[in-house]
């Protein structure tokens, strides 16, 4: 029964964290304003983020939930690049909401004084690009796997500077961006 308490107290207090860095921007948010803002106690944030970070974690791991529900129909007799385009765009749009925020949350990992994020940066990369291969069932195993991985690595990271920058309309810039990357890398 516990553990169903926790996920509702959970998205709300990432929802909370969120519309307060729209307003004042993320490195403006503290914890004690998240919990008054989430309407629960700061030692429930304690017990569920053990700091700001983690809740961009958790913010970053709401978008890669997106990814895992999309239908397998979707993804069914289309080619490698469109899957992968499919799949990187639907993590893209989970996040647009709070576009800013989540370059702000980016850059604070990144800040100098911060290098116990910079290792787990890199963790936390290569597994959102093991997950967009997995969800866009590209099933290449040894040399080619570790290829796609380094290759997907790059395209992940130029298209979120593309994407951070992005006011198009429905990020139709970062859209046509992705296109021509993944299509180009198959074509290689």
């Amino acid at each position: 029964m516990a553990t169903e308490d926790r996920g509702p107290d959970r998205e709300r207090i990432v929802d909370a964290a969120l519309e307060l860095a729209e307003e004042s921007g993320w490195a403006n948010v503290r914890l004690y304003r998240v919990a008054e803002r989430a309407g629960v106690p700061l030692a429930a944030i304690q017990a569920e983020f053990r700091d700001q970070d983690a809740l961009a974690n958790a913010w970053f791991a709401r978008a890669l939930a997106a990814v895992g529900r999309i239908p397998p129909e979707a993804l069914a007799g289309q080619p490698a690049p469109e899957r992968l385009h499919l799949v990187m765009m639907r993590w893209f749009e989970t996040l647009s909401p709070h576009r800013e925020v989540s370059g702000e949350m980016l850059r604070a990992k990144l800040y100098p004084s911060h290098p116990q994020h910079w290792v787990p940066l890199i963790f936390d990369l290569s597994r959102l690009v093991h997950w967009f291969l997995d969800a866009a069932r590209i099933a290449s195993t040894g040399r080619s796997r570790q290829l796609a991985e380094v290759g997907l690595t790059v395209i992940v990271l130029a298209s979120l500077r593309v994407w951070l920058s992005d006011c198009s309309a429905d990020s139709e810039r970062t859209r046509s961006y992705l296109h021509r990357r993944l299509n180009a890398t198959d074509r290689w």
